[in-house]
């Protein structure tokens, strides 16, 4: 009996013990979230630690206290979650840089042409500084057709200088003449072209000739180049390194938090296939983040918010180590970019203009593009940015806000992101018979000699997916009285070919990825012309109005004195068309500030 009854009871004990919550396994750890705020517990979670409400997010993986440089060593990035298995960083060779505590300095010792402009500190606290640098280049000449009939220059679809001169005009101020570069004003516009309709070729072009606004007796070739837009299908994935600017420069509100924000924007935008790594440099560089899943947005802002700017710029050094981490994970299926923020004020290692321009270019060959995305005021380097960008096989832009970052990291991520060519340059013969001269309307820091046209180790701009391409050239016609006088002691060319045909226009380019360059023609012919510019196609009258815009704003001493920025607005609104986005409402606010600041600096 007594058996009897314990059988039960031990199988009563068992069961209890089994069911106690206290006695159970732990339930598994919930996996890590992909996406969401990025919160200072979500992010200690994945091991970034809050340091504190300063308004900087989280502390940097660096060690050591937040004014000084870098170490030389990168520290461990954050693992992701397992089950994505993003590979770690090896550790890379950095060369040895000085440690210092960011201290007030003189101006850079690296010799640039260019114009600087002094400006007060926009924000409270900011010291006033006196070193932002422009290239130095002179608008292009009048060319006499029958002693020079060809230009040749390299295509540019950048606009830094149009958001950077708006961010001048909304300011209250007139910018410098040598921040103003017509083709990127002109180039910031979507102009509706009619795109290839197919890939192979990936342009298709659209002339037109009309009587120019601002000199009498010559016309305007406008020529705009439609690219060709790939199918969602068809694009390839992205393998980005975000290199951030993290230096004591980049401290102020248009800087650091704004490139955050921006690359914020970037980072809705990646998708499965997608990968980014993020490198930061002040004194020194290190890696911040491993090659990321593009799911794993909440880690890429997690990241992001750990940096904080203190420190010297060691900006050569950032870009070896973002160079080195690209060529080490380099997928050849994948758009392989390095995606570079600053304000472009290096000063610790290389500096020199000149040497990063060598460096880019040795380092274009890995198969790795790169873009440049500019901050800031007062020290904006703007002679660097476009150095790297020109020469890195990539684009340059200016962000002056978020709506900008919108613009150039949602609704044209393709444009900038998503080459369709390399290597694009453009190249007019003008016809003695039917043009006596001719003026190529900016680019003139993309200007390319005659040679270089068909010589394929010459490099040019690429041009990305739906990207359009505008020029402009202001042509004196046969008849009409030219600027320059004819040599004395040189027989002019024998005029040859039919007065129809104006010019013949010839565009080259390189698929990516291959080596060889592929050719399109076309005649400019009197067919192209149109005898009013009140008839002509909208884009061809909202390219004259930004075109005669810019060149006012440089100064440029080829538009007759009495064409105004009056003349320009009535341009405008004549051309402003549909205008979904807004952007050529907000052009015509420019025209009005800029009339406002002239004003402005008159009664000064």
């Amino acid at each position: 009996m007594i058996e009897t009854r314990l059988k039960p009871t031990l199988s009563m004990m068992l069961a209890l013990t089994v069911a106690s919550p206290a006695l159970a396994a732990p339930p598994p750890p919930p996996a890590p979230p992909l996406d969401g705020p990025a919160t200072p517990e979500s992010c200690a979670r994945l091991g970034f630690p809050a340091f504190g409400e300063d308004g900087g997010g989280y502390r940097a993986r660096f060690g050591g206290a937040q004014t000084s440089a870098l170490p030389t060593t990168p520290s461990p990035a954050p693992p992701p979650p397992a089950r994505l298995n993003a590979p770690a960083i090896p550790p890379l060779p950095i060369p040895p840089v000085e440690r210092r505590i960011e201290q007030p300095r003189p101006p850079q010792s690296v010799v640039v042409t260019g114009s600087a402009i002094g400006r007060p500190a926009p924000y409270p606290g900011q010291p006033r500084l006196d070193t932002e640098r422009y290239p130095d280049a002179t608008p292009n000449p009048v060319k006499r057709t029958a002693e020079d009939p060809v230009s040749t220059f390299s295509i540019d679809v950048d606009t830094a200088s149009y958001a950077n001169v708006r961010r001048f005009l909304n300011d209250g101020e007139q910018p410098p003449t040598d921040a103003v570069r017509v083709e990127e004003l002109i180039n910031y516009f979507d102009y509706g072209y009619t795109p290839p309709p197919n890939r192979q070729p990936p342009f298709a072009a659209t002339v037109a000739v009309v009587p120019s606004p601002w000199s009498p007796d010559r016309q305007l070739v406008h020529i705009g180049v439609q690219g060709y837009e790939l199918p969602a299908r068809e694009r390839p994935p992205l393998n980005l390194v975000f290199l951030i600017d993290t230096s004591g420069s980049m401290s102020s509100p248009d800087k650091l938090p704004l490139a955050r924000k921006a690359m914020d924007v970037l980072i809705d935008q990646l998708g499965p296939r997608d990968r980014v790594s993020m490198v930061a440099y002040a004194g020194s560089a290190g890696a911040v983040l491993a090659p990321t899943d593009g799911r794993q947005k909440l880690m890429m802002r997690c990241a992001l918010g750990s940096l904080r700017a203190g420190g010297s710029t060691a900006g050569g050094e950032g870009l070896a180590l973002a160079y080195d981490l690209a060529k080490q994970n380099l997928d050849p299926k994948a758009v392989n970019r390095v995606v570079l923020m600053t304000d472009g004020d290096f000063n610790v290692g290389i500096a020199d203009p000149a040497r990063l321009k060598d460096f880019v270019a040795e380092r274009r060959k890995d198969g790795v593009y790169l873009s440049v995305y500019g901050f800031g005021r007062g020290n904006y380097n703007d002679v660097m940015m476009q150095t790297l960008a020109q020469n890195g096989n990539g684009t340059a832009a200016y962000i002056d806000g978020l709506t900008e970052a919108r613009r150039l990291f949602r609704e044209d991520l393709p444009k900038s992101f998503l080459p369709i060519a390399d290597d694009v340059k453009i190249q007019v013969e003008f016809n003695p018979a039917a043009v006596v001269e001719y003026r190529l309307i900016g680019y003139e820091t993309r200007l390319l000699n005659r040679e270089d046209f068909n010589n394929d180790r010459v490099d040019a701009g690429e041009v990305g997916s739906g990207a359009s391409v505008t020029a402009l050239y202001e042509i004196t016609p046969v008849g009409a009285r030219p600027s320059t006088d004819p040599l004395r002691y040189h027989a002019p060319a024998r005029a040859g070919g039919s007065a129809d045909e104006l010019a013949f226009l010839k565009i080259r380019y390189k698929p990516p990825g291959e080596d060889r360059s592929r050719l399109i023609s076309r005649p400019i012919t009197a067919r192209d012309r149109v005898g009013d510019l009140a008839q002509a196609p909208e884009a061809t009258r909202w390219a004259v109005a930004v075109a005669g815009f810019a060149q006012i704003l440089r100064q440029d001493p080829w538009v007759a004195a009495d064409f105004g920025l009056d003349d320009v607005e009535a341009l405008v609104q004549g051309a402003r068309g549909a205008d979904p986005d807004g952007e050529r409402a907000e052009f015509l606010t420019l025209v009005r500030a800029a009339e406002d600041a002239r004003h402005a600096a008159s009664a000064r």
